[in-house]
């Protein structure tokens, strides 16, 4: 550590450190005698550096599986929930979601869970903040500033902890589906049914009747599973946030098992009878289709001979190719900005 704590910013780190997490380094000055909140931390790196440079108690927790293996450090202790990595903490440093409603449940965690002292330092690059940020922060803290930009990042610190009320998860009743829906900050569309699921949801009557398992891939708030499950005796949703998982079990309420999985990673071959997805075309704030021409690569390993893959995806994407590699595929629906196929499994 050194001197006063203050972090060296520039000293080596076990994992890359990035521009955004230089400047939060720099930014933080006197780190506090007491805990140390970590969120979001995509590749290990910034909590690592702060644990190696401080002797107050590092926690990490970051809403994606892939980034919580990443957190390696040992001297970092990874944390299940958003709650649990809050309780306490002096000093939440984060890097900033994309969704103001993720950052707005992680302030008001921290200002309601946190120490009384606690301070939020968030960075981001500069082209994905806005003023909005700020006034999510101003809801549950009285001061906040941004920092000079560096580097096309920046900072915003949030202090004085205002006493807010704990709006996550929220939930919406959908009469039309006769379902209330739960969800926490952090997942795709909240308490909405987006439009690409309203149209996969149009084909579900289209599945074949089954015994076997049914996969929910990707299950967000599990609106399409706790639907699944009022027709298939065996529903499985699985998701890689852990904010989608915990709005899941809520949704599905207690009528699905629900699992924080990366893809079908733990599903043995030729186990699955259907698989249903609405998948991510994100990674954070970058468009990214590799994790879903990955996993309907993967589906040919997990799906039975004859078995099901219903998918909706925005019609650009490329994913038609990698389907019909995968068995015959037939368009169901489609919209202006959405196509809703079914692949069976040779």
């Amino acid at each position: 550590m050194t001197p006063a704590g203050r972090i060296d910013a520039h000293a080596p780190a076990p994992n890359p450190l990035d521009p955004v997490d230089l400047l939060l380094l720099d930014e933080l000055g006197d780190l506090p005698p007491g805990r140390i909140a970590v969120l979001d931390d995509a590749h290990g790196g910034l909590a690592a550096a702060l644990a190696d440079r401080t002797t107050s108690a590092v926690v990490a927790h970051s809403d994606s599986l892939v980034s919580e293996r990443r957190l390696t450090d040992p001297a970092v202790e990874v944390v299940p929930d958003l709650a649990s990595a809050l309780v306490g903490a002096q000093l939440v440093v984060l890097r900033l979601p994309k969704s103001l409603d993720a950052l707005d449940e992680m302030a008001r965690t921290a200002a309601q869970l946190g120490a009384e002292d606690v301070r939020l330092v968030a960075g981001g690059r500069t082209k994905h903040m806005t003023p909005s940020m700020n006034a999510v922060l101003a809801a549950s803290f009285e001061k906040v500033r941004a920092s000079l930009g560096r580097q096309k990042s920046r900072v915003l610190h949030a202090g004085v902890a205002k006493k807010v009320k704990q709006e996550w998860p929220r939930q919406r009743h959908h009469d039309d589906l006769g379902l209330t829906v739960h969800a926490h900050g952090a997942v795709f569309a909240g308490t909405r049914v987006d439009a690409g699921t309203a149209l996969l949801i149009s084909q579900l009557h289209q599945l074949t009747d089954t015994d076997g398992t049914v996969v929910d891939l990707g299950c967000g708030t599990g609106i399409l599973a706790a639907l699944l499950a009022r027709r298939f005796a065996h529903v499985t949703a699985i998701d890689v946030s852990a904010a989608a998982v915990a709005s899941a079990r809520l949704t599905t309420a207690g009528r699905v098992d629900v699992r924080r999985v990366d893809g079908l990673s733990e599903c043995a071959d030729a186990s699955i009878a259907t698989v249903v997805s609405n998948p991510p075309f994100h990674v954070g704030t970058t468009k990214d289709s590799t994790p879903t021409l990955d996993m309907i690569h993967d589906a040919g390993r997990v799906l039975l001979s004859g078995g099901e893959l219903l998918m909706v995806f925005n019609a650009h994407l490329p994913y038609l190719p990698r389907l019909k590699h995968l068995g015959p595929t037939d368009i169901l629906a489609r919209d202006k900005d959405y196509l809703v196929t079914r692949t069976i499994h040779d």
